[in-house]
């Protein structure tokens, strides 16, 4: 397929999906209803090529060069820890494709390593929620990255939700410790206020359903809001109710400190996963 040399108002192009796991999955479902993108995918399962092309508009190909050779964009879609004979195995040599890893962990320079080739290549750090369209990807490119080819990342992974860039490489790690283990937060807090409420009395279906949706309600609020949260949290703090007796007692507990001891545990923890995968390189 030729390649565009401008940007258009929604421009066509393709895309080839190296790997169709959970995440490649929902970022294909994410943009199987537009038309002007042409995809492909190679997976070493029979079964998942076959449920992706029988639930969406996509080409089953037979080779991961064959998408190197004819894509606009090859998303790296498989595991961190067999990234490299994938790579090892492919011919750069001709192709004009930008690389968009969503592999957690890998440093850019790896992956040039890896590919034998100093290629156009974007890191991308999604999250679960992708899988439903509600995903927060934070991105970054090396230099031989056109705006063109930023403007197909920026496509592909607002299918899956919001996409922000970062301004060095390593900022993902701290977009891995936000928003990356972000979920799993929300998660245990929703744990803990389902199981505080069926302590309260209340049976587990309706303290969970309560919780959920008390959940959703507030993201949805803050989301739509121009208020900050710290703005929206002392709206419905009123003085001397039962919002701030909550409120004080999180915060007397140092809620707040303990939220940042946690974030930066993560952000410790995938610098030093990126330390381990480098060094397996060969």
């Amino acid at each position: 397929m030729p390649k565009l040399n401008s940007i258009a108002t929604k421009p066509s192009f393709s895309v080839g999906f190296i790997g169709g796991g959970n995440m490649a999955r929902s970022i294909i479902g994410g943009l199987a209803t537009d038309t002007s993108i042409h995809m492909q995918v190679f997976d070493l399962s029979a079964d998942t090529l076959n449920s992706l092309t029988r639930d969406f508009d996509i080409t089953a190909a037979t080779s991961n060069q064959q998408l190197v050779e004819q894509c606009d964009v090859v998303v790296l879609a498989v595991k961190p820890q067999v990234m490299q004979p994938v790579l090892s195995e492919l011919d750069a040599s001709q192709t004009q494709a930008v690389f968009l890893s969503i592999a957690a962990g890998l440093k850019i320079d790896s992956l040039a390593k890896w590919l034998d080739r100093d290629v156009a290549i974007i890191r991308a750090m999604p999250n679960t929620p992708a899988l439903v369209q509600c995903g927060a990807s934070g991105l970054y490119a090396n230099k031989r990255v056109s705006v063109q080819q930023k403007e197909y990342a920026n496509i592909i992974m607002q299918a899956t939700g919001l996409a922000l860039w970062v301004d060095s490489e390593d900022l993902l790690d701290s977009v891995t410790a936000l928003s990356g283990s972000g979920p799993a937060y929300f998660f245990l807090v929703m744990e803990a206020m389902q199981a505080a409420a069926e302590k309260l009395g209340l049976n587990a279906e309706i303290a969970k359903q309560l919780t959920l949706q008390t959940a959703l309600g507030a993201a949805t609020l803050a989301s739509q809001s121009d208020d900050s949260p710290a703005t929206l949290r002392r709206q419905v703090t009123s003085p001397g109710g039962t919002t701030e007796q909550a409120i004080n007692t999180l915060v007397d507990n140092q809620l707040i400190e303990i939220f940042g001891k946690a974030m930066q545990a993560a952000y410790d923890r995938a610098r030093q996963l990126a330390i381990e995968l480098d060094s397996h390189k060969t």
